[in-house]
């Protein structure tokens, strides 16, 4: 089984979504020890963002992302929301896998993803709070776009969730291990 891990956090070592992603893939591993990871951070490793020139049918580059995901098994991937939505460098990412007659098709009955049967988890961290009834839970667009996208292609995402971590120190630790909990739960 193939996996491949996906950071987008611009913060390193204080990143919440890394530290996610890799006990994900901890998770993943210790059930699976004979899981090939692959491994690719969008920030030291960018994309450019989208242009004609880099769709994959003209790009090497661009192909050889979109075949990674689709020989992946699994995906992990960590999003940091930044400003209500995801990182750029993400968002590139995703451009180089939404594409028609690989991901997604147009069928007669409207859009059909292609992707069914691949795992995507993706650990989520917001420095506010976001979910259920906040008062500002609708300027979320990071986990509604993810799993608008991923549903799009045919998969249904899992979300681990850390969020309220710039409240304040014992908020932070707090979501840290509630999100911690919830990939102990995961499905291996």
């Amino acid at each position: 089984m193939k996996l491949l891990h996906l950071d987008s956090s611009i913060t390193g070592e204080d990143s919440v979504s890394r530290q996610l992603t890799a006990g994900i893939v901890d998770h993943l591993r210790a059930a699976d020890p004979s899981l090939e990871v692959s491994y690719r951070d969008l920030v030291a490793d960018p994309i450019a963002h989208l242009t004609m020139g880099l769709l994959p049918a003209a790009s090497p580059d661009s192909r050889a992302v979109l075949d990674q995901f689709l020989a992946s098994d699994v995906v992990v991937i960590g999003a940091p929301m930044y400003n209500f939505t995801l990182p750029s460098q993400l968002k590139a990412w995703l451009d180089r896998i939404l594409i028609r007659g690989e991901t997604f098709a147009y069928g007669p009955e409207g859009p059909v993803g292609l992707a069914a049967g691949k795992r995507a988890i993706i650990a989520l961290s917001r420095g506010g709070v976001y979910s259920g009834g906040a008062p500002y839970a609708q300027y979320e667009h990071a986990e509604t776009y993810l799993k608008a996208v991923f549903g799009f292609i045919g998969i249904t995402p899992e979300i681990v969730v850390a969020e309220g971590l710039a409240v304040g120190p014992e908020q932070r630790a707090e979501a840290v291990d509630s999100a911690n909990a919830t990939i102990d739960r995961l499905a291996a």
